[in-house]
């Protein structure tokens, strides 16, 4: 038992008294041990009683636990984050100026039972012989476990386990469930035993719910545990001892029961006489471990369904999380749009739709800027994998060492700072689609693992001794040229030929300048609904200075064009060409030297467009392998354009 005199805070000078085997502490209703000081946290600390232990733990409250023992201050957090408690420890809960302060008292329990007779498990008889003995109750123990294997949840295992107790067991008049906590976030804490359901006979026999609160004895299903046996207590005020919480509850008679999986102790089954003048005997003891032994398989199968389905949800909810993270950055909705007329465009969109329901590895191929991701995103949501996730990974923003654990994931302590298992990116985006973007940036060391990972669909984390096997489309994207990469012995070139089976190259801005007005106006609606102020577009002047521009930066450097006019510009006007940036403005002089007449937007830009051809062929002698590269075209780019113009 633990005493708790508060000597600082709200309720200093009172005394609790914690008896249960987990005792919550902080400031909600909920809790055993109610802190109403603001510093406290809702759910700040918990105390667990076990086997003579008494372990405090800090619950990642805001303002943390302090442990107190003669003068020397410990501080509860992360891997010390428990301590086993001794008399006289000072528990201070808060920091600095808002400390609530208790001083700990830990008393011998009492409630340690003096039975009467006790069988240990491996000294339980064989079924058939306990049957053999008592042919009526064959019966009733096989309806019973009828009814329990037919438990659809662990609530309703755990009332059919009761009220087969109670059917079996007739001088019984209360039965209670004990389960062990394997619930606590604290692996260093010894797992507690918790009651969690309690069955009374009602008047006529039938079993139900009781009324009303149920005081629970400890000391029998605590030496039941700590035995690895079945107890019975025939007398229990006088055998079992006049411990307070039997004397409380009132019991004449007690059996203890254990629930048992292999070698580990799952739980207790704890049949009580309280009120009637029959007694509990050692027959009912070999019933209730025979009607144990099926009852534990039924209860630990429960309970393993209801982690099941709990970690089902919390993963259906986190898959909705990512997802929905995922929609909102792209711009909301589960379609990709891509934006884009151009005769280039349209090449990469068939590309696509013959493409996005394979397996096959899609590579993209493009500068900085053009979009990739955003290409990437299309494969994966254009596919029949859409309703999975998309999880993109950028390979070049990570150390060695980091993306292999980002990637495929480690096992608990399989290097300094893995505190717990994590899983990789394989393993979250399993029939859905991961993006590794800058592929060209992976180590070598990484790329064998990443090869295997493609060929085999099987990925094994740092520090696990067995594979695992995914099913996962690949898209990776580069802006570098692979081929030299391979040449130059930066890239392995099985791992070349593994990515580049479905090449996509992506054209950079300049090569789709059609494209540019409509780019530039999906900016302008996205920045002006974001930023909250009307913009009435762009002016004539300014469009065909953004059209006739370069674009190094391509996409990404348009959409911060746009974003930075949207700022400059005021509420309802137009983005003229004094409000674009210096290196864009630098071709205006251009745009008039090019003698643009009046005529549709593709009539002028074909006109600018040939000035500059003709201009560069000028300035480099009709060398066309010079003009091509610094317009930033092929040569047989430059051709093409060549013979459009009729140049």
């Amino acid at each position: 038992m633990l005493l708790l005199e508060v000597t600082q805070g709200l309720a200093a000078g009172r005394t609790f008294e914690l008896t249960s085997e987990v005792a919550g502490i902080g400031r909600a209703p909920s809790n055993e041990l109610v802190l109403e000081d603001m510093h406290v946290s809702g759910e700040h600390a918990r105390v667990t009683l076990h086997e003579g232990r008494v372990v405090l733990t800090d619950l990642r409250s805001t303002n943390g636990t302090t442990l107190i023992r003669r003068s020397e201050r410990r501080r509860l957090t992360g891997e010390q984050s428990s301590v086993d408690l001794e008399t006289g420890d000072v528990i201070e809960l808060g920091s600095g100026d808002g400390v609530t302060s208790m001083r700990a008292t830990i008393t011998d329990d009492t409630d340690v039972a003096r039975v009467v007779s006790m069988t240990r498990l491996d000294e339980v008889e064989p079924a058939a012989a306990i049957v053999e003995r008592d042919p009526g109750a064959l019966s009733a123990l096989y309806a019973a476990q009828k009814r329990i294997g037919a438990g659809n949840d662990l609530d309703q295992v755990l009332i059919e386990v009761a009220d087969a107790v109670l059917g079996l067991v007739h001088t019984a008049t209360h039965v209670t469930i004990v389960l062990r906590d394997d619930d606590q976030s604290d692996a260093s804490t010894t797992a507690a035993f918790v009651p969690v359901m309690t069955r009374v006979r009602m008047a006529g026999g039938a079993s139900g719910p009781p009324s009303g609160p149920v005081p629970i004895t400890r000391a029998v299903y605590r030496r039941v545990v700590k035995e690895r046996a079945a107890v019975l207590a025939a007398d229990a005020p006088e055998d079992v001892g006049h411990t307070e919480s039997i004397m409380g509850a009132s019991i004449r008679s007690t059996i203890g029961v254990p629930l048992w999986r292999g070698e580990e102790i799952i739980g207790v089954l704890q049949a009580d006489n309280r009120n009637a003048p029959g007694m509990l005997n050692g027959s009912d003891v070999e019933l209730l471990l025979v009607l144990a032994s099926n009852a534990s398989l039924a209860v630990a199968n429960a309970r393993l369904i209801k982690r099941l389905v709990l970690a089902e949800d919390r993963l259906q909810k986190e898959n909705s999380f990512l997802k929905g993270r995922e929609e909102k950055r792209r711009g909301g909705g589960s379609q990709v749009e891509i934006i884009g007329k151009s005769e280039a465009m349209r090449k990469v969109i068939d590309h696509l739709d013959k493409v996005v329901d394979t397996r096959v590895t899609v590579l993209i191929e493009g500068e900085t800027g053009t979009g990739k991701e955003l290409i990437a995103a299309a494969v994966h949501y254009r596919s029949r994998r859409r309703d999975k996730l998309f999880v993109a990974q950028n390979c070049a923003a990570l150390a060695e060492s980091l993306l292999e654990s980002e990637l495929f994931g480690h096992k608990k302590g399989s290097f300094t700072g893995a505190v717990d298992e994590k899983k990789g990116l394989f393993e979250i985006a399993d029939g859905g689609t991961l993006f590794l973007d800058e592929i060209t940036e992976t180590p070598m060391s990484l790329q064998s693992k990443l090869l295997r990972a493609l060929q085999e669909g099987e990925i094994r984390p740092v520090g696990a001794t067995a594979p695992k096997h995914v099913n996962v489309r690949i898209v990776a994207a580069t802006n570098r040229n692979l081929e030299e990469e391979v040449a130059r012995g930066r890239f392995r070139e099985d791992l070349y030929y593994r990515l580049k089976v479905f090449p996509i190259r992506l054209p950079p801005l300049r090569e789709r300048r059609d494209d540019i007005p409509l780019i530039a106006a999906h900016f302008l609606k996205r920045y002006c609904d974001e930023i909250g102020k009307p913009i009435g577009g762009f002016s004539q002047q300014a469009m065909e200075l953004m059209t006739a521009y370069n674009w190094p930066g391509n996409v990404r450097e348009l959409q911060n064009e746009v974003q930075r006019l949207v700022i400059q510009c005021d509420a309802g006007s137009f983005a003229t060409p004094e409000l674009l940036s210096p290196r864009i403005r630098q071709v205006e002089g251009l745009v008039g030297r090019a003698g643009v007449a009046k005529g549709t937007l593709k009539e002028m830009m074909d006109s600018v467009e040939k000035f500059f051809l003709i201009e560069s062929l000028r300035e480099h002698g009709n060398n066309k392998t010079n003009s091509a590269k610094t317009l930033g075209i092929t040569r047989e780019g430059l051709h093409k354009k060549l013979r459009q113009f009729g140049i």
